[in-house]
């Protein structure tokens, strides 16, 4: 019995070709919508996440404005933050901006900033080649360089800068080292930038304290404690002055990040249900169609001993592989689109088992919710009526 109704419902949506791919229409559109949508935030969540998390969800970002009294922080100041316990080291951060000059060829207002070694110890993936500054470099303030990647193919195309020299407000530098390019989600891209030893940079830069400081945790599970620590140097630093600096733990921020981009893909997967509920009543409303021109066929099967429940199956039968079918259909042509997006911005691409299993499940269950009253309909024709219409 369960054969024969497969077949029927396999045989009328292979002879109304046109009416059943109108049917399915609204179920691959809402399927396509559910697969490229998730697929595409994930993909930029993942790309970004993964440049977020290189900022180090070990880090906490200290920036001191100060007060009028006293701008920034001393020398001593870091000191007696890289003595908390905890901390692995300490990285600050110079920034202004230079004209550079190679073999008379000029780059105007270009990003300079003084790094020291702790920066390029927490991530080895900065450099392309040559070497990164050390610790002797920021003792000794030598005039040594790393390039950024739209810096080097500016200003030395076709040739190799690593020991060229360049000039940087009247000084000489070195150039020791070629930093890798970002991507184009990168959140901390170095390409147009020019970074020196910080103790070179606070007299070439004309700055007299440092307002940006990276402190890089050995564990992150105390990190609370960690900051608390480091209010309690710089409070009585700045003389107990409220807005005087500003702590960001990067670990919460991280946390909080994908938080909210979790909800954006529940969001974009929630408008996109809708689009398969509307599918859901084109299947609805198509089978009513379909009852009423084959209400004289319901009345024979009926006189021939077909039960309601034979009917009905029929019928959620059709309606099921309607469905299953725009399912698979939509989940093949929203991969496409996600894969074209993905390819277009920079992204990765990846279709998620969970996200499949959603998308054509879902389909399904809108095609038995929406095929039952139908189905229901049609197992309650009765003979006599039915017949009348021959």
């Amino acid at each position: 019995m369960l054969l024969e109704s497969i077949k029927m419902s396999w045989d009328n949506i292979i002879h109304n070709k046109l009416r059943s791919f109108l049917t399915m229409l609204g179920i691959v559109i809402g399927v396509a919508s559910i697969i490229a949508l998730i697929t595409i935030v994930q993909g930029a969540k993942n790309s970004i996440s993964d440049q977020v998390n290189a900022l180090g969800v070990n880090k906490v970002l200290i920036n001191a404005m100060g007060t009028p009294l006293k701008q920034g922080l001393s020398q001593d100041d870091m000191r007696n933050i890289a003595k908390i316990d905890n901390i692995s080291g300490i990285s600050p951060t110079i920034s202004g901006k230079s004209g550079i000059v190679f073999n008379n060829k000029v780059m105007k207002n270009v990003i300079v900033q003084g790094k020291n070694e702790v920066y390029f110890n927490t991530d080895s993936t900065l450099l392309k080649s040559g070497r990164t500054i050390n610790s002797l470099d920021s003792e000794s303030q030598n005039h040594v360089a790393m390039l950024g990647s739209n810096i080097v193919s500016t200003l030395f195309y076709g040739v190799d800068p690593i020991g060229k020299e360049l000039t940087m407000n009247g000084t000489t530098y070195t150039i020791i080292g070629i930093l890798k390019a970002s991507s184009g989600f990168s959140t901390g891209s170095n390409n147009n930038t020019v970074i020196i030893p910080y103790t070179t940079a606070l007299r070439s830069l004309g700055v007299k304290n440092i307002t940006n400081l990276d402190v890089f945790l050995e564990d992150t599970k105390i990190a609370d404690d960690t900051v608390t620590a480091i209010k309690g140097v710089l409070n009585p630093a700045f003389n107990y002055k409220d807005n005087a600096y500003t702590i960001f733990n990067m670990g919460d921020m991280i946390d909080t990040f994908q938080s909210m981009m979790s909800m954006m893909s529940l969001l974009l997967a929630g408008i996109a249900a809708i689009s398969l509920v509307v599918g859901g009543i084109g299947i609805m409303n198509m089978m009513l169609v379909s009852i009423t021109e084959r209400t004289t066929e319901i009345g024979l099967r009926k006189a021939l001993g077909a039960t309601p429940n034979t009917i009905q199956l029929q019928f959620i039968i059709e309606a099921i592989f309607l469905s299953i079918f725009g399912g698979v259909i939509g989940l093949i042509l929203g991969s496409l689109i996600a894969y074209v997006a993905a390819t277009l911005i920079g992204i990765g691409f990846s279709v998620s088992l969970a996200t499949i299993s959603l998308a054509v499940g879902f389909s399904a269950v809108v095609g038995i919710v929406f095929g039952y009253m139908p189905a229901r309909k049609a197992s309650r024709l009765n003979p006599i009526d039915a017949l009348r219409s021959l």
